[in-house]
């Protein structure tokens, strides 16, 4: 037990030495983790912007452990073609039953009517809406926006969630207070970030049940 605890609140000293060690490795992890985050729609409670948020830091907090320069370049590559691909789903969405039987009919909709009562501003803006992002650029691609708009949009749009969200990130593990207690402050962080995922999955899963009753 006291083990787990030391691995808990120390997880730095575990972690530094780990992603150290793997090199370029990480970078390739990281970019696996986002480009499927944004590109494989079946997939959208990876981290995703709390992924960027927190190597950023870890940039700040060692550089040589992680340099932020690569690390955002590989975010932003791996964000951008991970959209790209979300898109040429959507164009093909009625062909792709697999995606069709994954995707929550609910939240397809949601994303469906903010894109139309938006436009392509909605590229922009919704990326900053958990669960909701993810569906955009299917959306995008369903409706048959076209694809060099959407391109410029997307640019903006990851350009924006990719390097803002990078650099809070970095300034923030900048921070003596933080690079002194990093790991009790992530803790709390990612048991923060956690919450929405959990009460949306409880959510669902009550709704299932209630369903399920009245059948």
């Amino acid at each position: 037990m006291d083990k787990f605890f030391d691995l808990l609140f120390n997880f730095h000293d575990y972690l530094f030495p780990l992603v150290q060690s793997a090199g370029a490795w990480s970078y390739l992890v990281f970019f696996a983790l986002i480009f499927t985050e944004t590109g494989l729609i079946i997939f959208p409670y990876l981290p995703g912007g709390s992924l960027i948020f927190f190597a950023s830091s870890i940039a700040a907090v060692n550089g040589q452990v992680l340099n932020i320069y690569a690390l955002l370049a590989s975010f932003f590559i791996s964000a951008y073609l991970g959209d790209s691909l979300n898109y040429f789903f959507g164009t093909k969405l009625e062909q792709l039953s697999f995606f069709k039987k994954h995707i929550p009919e609910a939240k397809l909709l949601t994303a469906r009517r903010f894109f139309k009562r938006h436009g392509g501003k909605t590229i922009i803006w919704g990326r900053y809406l958990p669960l909701i992002r993810n569906f955009i650029p299917l959306i995008a691609g369903s409706i048959g926006f076209n694809f060099k708009n959407f391109a410029l949009y997307n640019l903006l749009a990851v350009s924006l969630w990719v390097f803002g969200t990078g650099l809070c990130g970095y300034f923030f593990g900048r921070i003596p207070l933080v690079q002194e207690h990093f790991a009790t402050i992530f803790l709390l962080i990612a048991c923060l970030a956690l919450i929405p995922t959990v009460f949306t999955a409880l959510l669902h899963l009550y709704k299932q049940r209630k369903a399920f009753k009245r059948s």
